[in-house]
């Protein structure tokens, strides 16, 4: 679901109970991959909620379009887990996920999920009402990120030992391109009109920015901060701002995330955040970005109108996904 509908329902919702917009509250998921467990935070108060157990190695985290459910990949116990938003807790798991899921996401229909399963090279195709596969599809080896473009037409999967990104049909499920970036391709994203997918490349150091048309590379950034050496330089999440003119792009053990300019693509600057940022999720009124440390145990609140890092959440260890819920109080 885009922002434009997701702040028309907010302000139906405000107008129908009577209350201003400054009353919605949202919770953050956070996944623990050594813990096993996804910490809620309330977005508010900044204050833990509760810490829900998953099954074993939790990473790859995503809501429903409903917003009824956080779906989660437990990749040691082969499967995906179902947490339900208002119980806050996990109501059911889906086996036939495939082994060692990584990383997921949820066509915008909300009937349709698609899983990197990095033990097989294998992207499960599978029926959200169901939890049952309804498809296998081949692609490059240990398969980690996972997009669907905003049209529910176009799936995207990276494999991080081929070091390509995989175009797909969703409706015949065929691959339509293998697209080879730099090595270790982490996550591909969408632009928000879904001309363009960018993939970062972990070890290779950049972010590839492939046209969804003729499937070719326009450019790749590289990123540079003094007094920190390349190979830190370490690519992962990327998140845009809802009106699609700034990407946020988190760079591993530099540190740092990174903030470019979607529509020339140049680096602006850079934002210190705790050690080793993995994913990345937006405050749906879009005023804070939510960074997930993996070193630091931790999550960086940032204002993104100002860009500044404000304040530090401890969560559990190695936490790797994140991702919001909003909510009216």
């Amino acid at each position: 679901m885009d922002m434009n509908t997701l702040q028309t329902r907010l302000l139906v919702a405000s107008l129908m109970f009577g209350i201003a917009p400054s009353a919605f509250a949202d919770k953050i998921f956070v996944s623990n991959e050594k813990d096993n467990t996804v910490t809620v935070i309330d977005s508010d108060t900044l204050k833990i909620i509760k810490s829900i157990p998953t099954g074993k190695r939790p990473r790859g985290i995503v809501i429903t379009p409903d917003y009824k459910e956080l779906i989660v990949c437990v990749g040691d116990d082969n499967r995906l887990d179902v947490i339900d938003t208002e119980k806050l807790e996990v109501v059911k798991s889906y086996a036939a996920s495939g082994p060692d899921p990584e990383l997921l996401d949820v066509n915008h229909k909300g009937d349709r999920i698609y899983v990197a399963n990095e033990d097989d090279g294998l992207v499960t195709v599978m029926d959200r009402a169901t939890g049952l596969a309804i498809a296998e599809v081949p692609v490059g080896v240990e398969p980690e990120g996972m997009a669907v473009s905003p049209d529910d037409a176009l799936i995207v999967n990276t494999s991080e030992q081929t070091s390509m990104a995989h175009f797909i049909d969703a409706k015949t499920n065929q691959v339509l391109a293998n697209i080879l970036v730099d090595t270790r391709p982490r996550e591909a994203t969408f632009t928000k009109d879904g001309g363009e997918v960018w993939v970062s490349a972990e070890v290779g150091g950049t972010v590839a920015i492939i046209d969804t048309k003729t499937f070719e590379i326009k450019k790749k950034l590289a990123f540079d901060v003094p007094g920190i050496r390349p190979e830190l330089m370490q690519p992962i999440g990327i998140r845009f701002t809802f009106d699609g003119k700034t990407a946020f792009v988190a760079l591993g053990p530099s540190n740092r995330v990174a903030v470019v300019d979607a529509a020339t693509h140049e680096v602006k600057s850079y934002i210190l955040v705790g050690q080793r940022p993995w994913h990345l999720a937006l405050k749906p009124d879009g005023t804070k970005l939510y960074v997930a440390n993996g070193m630091t145990n931790d999550v960086t609140v940032i204002d993104v109108a100002t860009l500044k890092a404000e304040k530090s959440i401890p969560v559990g260890r190695l936490p790797w996904g994140v991702t919001v819920k909003p909510e009216i109080k």
